[in-house]
């Protein structure tokens, strides 16, 4: 069945995407490469798709296939996941955190929108326990008020162990954020400040060291960054006058990679000042670019690789026209790019993470699979991360009803995709939403043995390890 799109919630979602602006300041020049990625070659093991790079046909969904799932150059190491859900058991980020003491956790968000996860019995951000990969634990749940409904913001820096998120949804909520301390041990992590010191939550950002949380909204622009160096008196700094998806600070805390929407793409600011704890602190704007496809931009990451610094971006969900509203399997679909930052003042896009399922030419014998009429699913990018921002060989892609995406980008300028992950899809109890896939989640990593841990909407957590030697 198709979905058809109605009530408050639904107009709440589609009206916020579409109010994604930032700054006074014009765009620069649109840059477009375009094309899909060329698409992997599965080895061993695999259990490949068998059409269409990204796609899950109607045939295939009706036939029983799509319940296996499908793999390349993948395998499943372990999930704690929910059959038949009713809701959403799965949401927006993952994280990875090594205490002290050397034990090994995950932490998810478990709602795509607050509170239908309720209907399931999940509740806030799920503390796993991955001592053993192959059999997640799951022990504690984070239910503050910020973990209650942390929409796209939960973050971890790694350096101060210590975890952050504010309230939020589709819209915004009142910017409460919580700060948990995770150092001692990761598997119960200690509340340290649950304080109304954002703005209005949707997303979020954090200063590798710990020390400076950002509060983000694409609809509102409140812009606000929050000092947590004490975390049990976090104190608000600075709000700016800007729209902000999710934004990455740099490795040394004096640059933001600002998803900033339609009137800016990526917008790179410079907030030494803020980093610095500078009084009455003043942020500039160094740079901005555009392209040509572009939907919503989501996240922007930096990298270098040998030395020539970069960002990987990716754009959400798919418009009828560049820069328009959130459409069912819309024309354009804005997925992901690698961006040349050696000019801060002018980024260049060198290359795009695409599939075939996102070309124009392709989507109208897409239009009626599984889950692409939902605007907020279908066949579209979601969020890209890489295992490390020191030359990293490979960057990985929810990319929500093709599932989980893995680029090799050794040469930024000629990506490929060398692996892939598509849940096995299993029945749902309620019929607005049909079974599919529904991989929205920023991934986390696991170098040291090939894994990259992610969630999907509908089941839930999947650690999954690289194979083949394609990482």
């Amino acid at each position: 069945m198709k979905m058809k799109m109605a009530g408050p919630v639904f107009g709440l979602v589609l009206a916020t995407l579409t109010a994604c602006g930032g700054g006074s300041s014009p765009a620069t020049t649109p840059n477009q490469v375009g094309g899909a990625t060329p698409k992997a070659a599965c080895g061993a093991g695999s259990r490949p798709e068998t059409g269409m790079q990204g796609r899950v046909s109607r045939e295939e969904h009706d036939s029983g296939r799509a319940a296996e799932g499908y793999t390349c150059n993948t395998e499943l190491v372990g999930t704690y996941a929910v059959e038949n859900a009713i809701g959403t058991v799965g949401g927006f980020k993952v994280q990875r955190y090594i205490d002290k003491n050397g034990r090994e956790c995950a932490y998810y968000d478990t709602t795509l929108l607050y509170p239908t996860n309720a209907l399931d019995a999940a509740a806030g951000v799920n503390v796993i326990d991955m001592s053993d990969p192959t059999t997640p634990v799951l022990a504690t749940q984070l239910i503050t008020p910020a973990m209650l409904t942390p929409h796209e913001s939960v973050v971890l820096s790694q350096e101060a162990g210590v975890l952050a998120a504010v309230a939020g949804n589709p819209g915004f909520y009142p910017g409460v954020v919580d700060v948990y301390d995770l150092a001692d041990d990761c598997r119960n992590p200690q509340l340290r400040s649950s304080a109304l010191v954002g703005f209005l939550g949707h997303e979020s950002g954090m200063a590798p060291d710990g020390k400076t949380f950002y509060s983000a909204s694409p609809g509102t622009p409140t812009l606000t960054a929050v000092d947590i160096s004490n975390p049990l008196l976090p104190i608000p700094l600075w709000t700016g006058n800007y729209t902000s998806h999710g934004l990455s600070i740099s490795n040394d805390g004096n640059r933001a990679y600002v998803a900033a929407g339609n009137s800016y793409g990526v917008l790179i600011l410079d907030v030494s000042e803020i980093q610095a704890r500078k009084p009455n602190p003043q942020v500039r704007e160094v740079g901005n670019i555009t392209w040509e496809n572009m939907t919503i931009p989501q996240n922007a990451i930096p990298f270098t690789r040998n030395g020539k610094p970069y960002l990987v971006e990716i754009d959400e969900y798919s418009s009828n026209s560049a820069g328009g509203s959130v459409a069912a399997n819309g024309s354009v679909v804005g997925a992901g790019r690698i961006i040349d930052i050696s000019d801060e003042t002018r980024p260049v896009v060198v290359s795009d993470l695409r599939l075939e399922v996102h070309e124009p030419e392709n989507r109208d014998l897409i239009a009626n699979d599984p889950g692409a009429q939902l605007p907020i699913q279908g066949y579209a990018g979601h969020y890209c991360n890489i295992p490390t921002r020191v030359d990293p060989d490979i960057v990985a892609c929810s990319m929500i009803i093709s599932g989980l995406r893995i680029f090799d980008i050794r040469d930024p300028a000629k990506p490929r995709e060398v692996a892939y992950f598509n849940a096995p899809v299993s029945p749902r109890i309620t019929p607005v939403f049909e079974a599919s896939n529904w991989a929205m989640s920023s991934p986390a990593f696991v170098p040291e043995r090939k894994e990259i841990w992610y969630t999907d909407g509908y089941s839930g957590f999947y650690a999954v390890r690289v194979t083949n030697g394609v990482w």
